[in-house]
């Protein structure tokens, strides 16, 4: 008998011995530095001369790993293990994939200090952050396994005399999934065994940011049991491989987690019909947010400060989940900027394999100079009020950053930044904090803080977010507590970690038998 899903508990850093078991796998992890990694296609480990380079962000002279890249020849490679895989693992029960899922998450979570250690080295996060990626990645192989048993069931439905109709889901094909690198596990191990329990086989290719940690899961697959050629790792240059593998005539669906200029890409291109394709492919996209935290005027200032901290610091910033907008009533907009700073303040930076560091640095050079020339930006649209400081001097560190009296169409207004700023404007009314709220491409997450009743009702059918929460922050869903997934620019919509995932994987067929 399988348990009701449960979410799987974040580590208390406070306790001692938390503490010296994080230190150990620390350690432990730090003697693997540096390793060379494969492309795995249908179980064969093959490695090539061209590799992916992954570094400490925070440190940049410390080498992670070097990860085989994959060509267009290796992905025909893996397309073609992944359609021989497919002949057989369509045929395991529902309840055989469940198992699988069980299985891996039992051995993580035995590992869980030392999957969150590489996401430490790898990712740049923090003790908490990264104990919460692995914990949401456990999250994912439970729910999702026990949505495949529901689903394995069917749907019920109604037969007439001398006939009877059966309602059923069958899996697709192979598809290829593109995750990000800011949930290095735990978005990279959702997207890649949602299809999977349902059926389907998958070309995986990670980002080039972190790929080693994205490795780790596929070793673990193999531990739990998966055949080969169900996952198959083809980690690589997107801009030589990303194309193919989504125009692919063989490829059923695109997975796809990261940035609104890619996920718009891979839409269009999906849409064309290849010579020998012969079906249309879908695309599940979450493709970032441009979030917004309303505090009114009856707020719990305190908890409005709290909120607003959390979900535009944490982890630099760099989720799409993350605050950028703070949209205050006028009548408290010097309070709860006075007590954001203050909290502000309080927090550290540097690197998160020390403890007690609540900002570690950003992923890379690049987003670094992004977030540098947003900084610029912001001081011409508003007034500095905290931080603006940038140092890449060992690593790519920001200094978590608060503007105030930005004009709601400035840039660090409505563009994704990706980064530790938060831009404060003020409202008169709930009316015109609501038009702010929803006057951007985006409709990821958003939240309101508020004592008002009428307008938290209204607030949940006008706010057009995906995610919207009431009198707590914006960011930290839960798989099946908050399925995740935004409206408009934000991407398809597709609610991960819920009821509803499963079937973007899935072909629901009848079959009518007359008597």
């Amino acid at each position: 008998m399988v348990l009701p899903f449960k979410h799987e508990p974040f580590t208390d850093f406070n306790v001692d011995s938390n503490r010296r078991d994080f230190e150990e796998a620390l350690a432990l992890v730090k003697e693997h530095l540096g390793k060379e990694y494969p492309i795995v296609i249908n179980g064969e480990k093959i490695f090539t001369e061209d590799k992916l380079i992954s570094t400490n962000p925070a440190d940049k002279e410390q080498l992670i790993g070097k990860v085989s890249k994959a060509t267009k020849q290796h992905v025909d490679q893996a397309m073609d293990a992944a359609l021989e895989a497919f002949k057989t693992w369509r045929k395991w029960t529902a309840a055989e994939r469940a198992d699988l899922l069980f299985r891996t998450a039992a051995i993580i979570r035995r590992r869980k200090h030392e999957f969150s250690a590489w996401l430490v080295y790898d990712a740049g996060k923090p003790w908490d952050q990264a104990d919460g990626d692995i914990a949401e990645g456990i999250d994912f192989l439970e729910y999702y396994g026990r949505q495949m048993l529901e689903l394995g069931q069917g749907k019920v439905l109604n037969d007439r005399a001398n006939e009877h109709n059966a309602y059923f889901y069958q899996p697709m094909g192979p598809g290829v999934v593109i995750p990000p690198w800011n949930f290095a596990f735990a978005i990279v191990c959702g997207t890649t065994i949602a299809p999977v329990v349902a059926g389907n086989p998958v070309l995986l290719k990670p980002s080039e940011n972190t790929p080693v940690i994205a490795y780790k899961l596929i070793e673990v697959l193999e531990e739990a049991g998966l055949p080969k050629g169900v996952v198959n790792f083809i980690p690589g240059d997107p801009e030589e491989i990303g194309d193919y593998l989504v125009d692919h005539k063989e490829t059923r669906f695109i997975n796809f987690t990261g940035s609104r200029a890619t996920g718009t890409r891979i839409y269009e291109r999906a849409a064309k019909v290849y010579e020998g394709q012969q079906s249309l492919k879908r695309v599940i996209a979450e493709m970032g947010g441009k979030d917004t935290i309303i505090v009114d005027n009856d707020a719990d200032l305190n908890l409005a400060a709290e909120a607003i901290v959390h979900s535009s610091f944490g982890f630099s910033g760099q989720k799409c989940s993350a605050c950028s907008r703070a949209v205050i009533h006028q009548d408290v907009y010097d309070d709860v900027l006075e007590k954001v700073v203050v909290l502000t303040k309080q927090l550290t930076v540097g690197n998160p394999a020390n403890a007690n560091v609540y900002m570690g640095a950003v992923v890379n050079k690049k987003q670094f100079e992004k977030i540098r020339d947003y900084i610029a930006i912001g001081k011409e649209e508003g007034v500095l009020v905290h931080g603006g400081e940038t140092d890449d001097t060992n690593g790519y560190f920001v200094s978590p950053t608060i503007f105030k009296d930005l004009d709601p169409q400035a840039r660090i207004m409505q563009e994704e930044i990706f980064g530790p700023i938060v831009a404060f404007t003020k409202a008169a009314d709930f009316d015109e904090m609501l038009e702010i709220a929803n006057n951007t491409d985006y409709g990821l997450t958003g939240a309101v803080i508020s004592n008002n009743r009428a307008h938290l009702n209204r607030a949940r059918y006008d706010f057009n977010v995906g995610n919207l929460y009431f009198n707590r922050g914006c960011t930290a869903a839960i798989v099946g507590y908050q399925p995740f997934g935004g409206f408009k620019m934000s991407g398809t919509d597709s609610k991960a970690g819920g009821p509803d995932y499963l079937q973007h994987f899935l072909e629901a067929k009848v079959v009518s038998e007359s008597f």
